[in-house]
């Protein structure tokens, strides 16, 4: 729990903190930008919330703190009622969940609301103030794991709710290798109705994305943008298997039409398909020099 304490001087003065737990995970940078930014690899709050909107998603970041470093002078009277906001909708039946947990180096995870069951993409904490709505809005059904890092509390979400965890046999660790449903294999798999889950090994050599509909790609750590480089960027430098079939794995991507990048770990991107295609293309050049320069060196 954040504390006054350790409240770092980059703080502007007022009722909300971030104290020197921080791991600048970015998480909420990106949850509540009119709030919090960077300062000297951290996060620090530059503008204290102005009203209720700016409050509201202020309290949405110190929810989804994966270390609780984010404080508030005062114990907040409304923190139930912005508990409650969350699964937050994305668009149509997609959701983000907030409550990151520290063991995924605090990566993203969404719900998609589906009347065959539930799917929720990568996994949050264990928050009873989420696991609550999440019951409320019929369970989970399955657990897709994008990848090897971002599994957090998935055996508590399999005890409460009975859900099926989906990885690939390649990411499979002692931690994971109870998962009910391993995929198999590079070629794309038709999982439901609308649904396709895509090999697209590189940052792990198991590690897949789910395609839902011609819309979301629940990219996990292979696809995400980059607010400093303004563009879609592949894990080049958080590569940990191989760098030439991440590149491979983008192009394989890139065939694919999607409106929504919806990441663990960097921004999540909104375009029209067209624009998507292009900045698609963008990321696969940039790859592409990359590896030219390493292969120069």
């Amino acid at each position: 729990m954040a504390t006054l304490e350790r409240r770092r001087k980059e703080n502007a003065e007022g009722e909300f903190y971030v104290d020197s737990t921080c791991i600048d995970c970015d998480t909420c940078r990106w949850v509540a930008p009119e709030t919090f930014h960077e300062a000297g690899a951290q996060s620090a709050v530059y503008h204290q919330p102005a009203n209720e909107s700016e409050r509201r998603r202020a309290l949405h970041a110190l929810l989804a703190c994966p270390t609780a470093s984010i404080g508030t002078v005062h114990k907040p009277a409304d923190i139930q009622a912005a508990q409650a906001d969350f699964p937050l909708a994305i668009e149509d039946e997609v959701y983000y969940c907030g409550y990151h947990a520290e063991s995924s180096y605090g990566a993203a995870s969404y719900l998609i609301l589906r009347p065959e069951g539930n799917i929720l993409v990568d996994s949050p904490r264990f928050a009873p103030p989420l696991v609550k709505r999440l019951e409320a809005s019929g369970g989970v059904r399955y657990l897709y794991l994008t990848h090897r890092d971002d599994v957090a509390d998935h055996r508590r979400f399999r005890e409460h709710f009975g859900c099926e965890r989906i990885l690939h046999r390649d990411d499979l660790t002692a931690a994971t290798r109870e998962v009910e449903i391993v995929l198999e294999g590079a070629d794309p798999i038709a999982f439901a109705p609308g649904i396709t889950i895509l090999p697209v090994p590189g940052h792990t050599p198991g590690h897949t994305v789910l395609l839902l509909r011609e819309q979301f790609c629940f990219s996990g750590d292979h696809l995400a943008w980059s607010e400093h480089r303004h563009q879609l960027v592949g894990f080049w430098d958080y590569c940990w298997y191989s760098r030439s079939e991440l590149v491979r794995s983008m192009e394989k991507l890139a065939r694919y039409r999607f409106e929504w990048v919806l990441p663990g770990h960097g921004r999540r991107y909104h375009a029209s398909a067209e624009r998507m295609a292009l900045q698609l293309r963008r990321c696969v050049e940039d790859l592409h020099a990359r590896a030219q320069r390493v292969g120069s060196t």
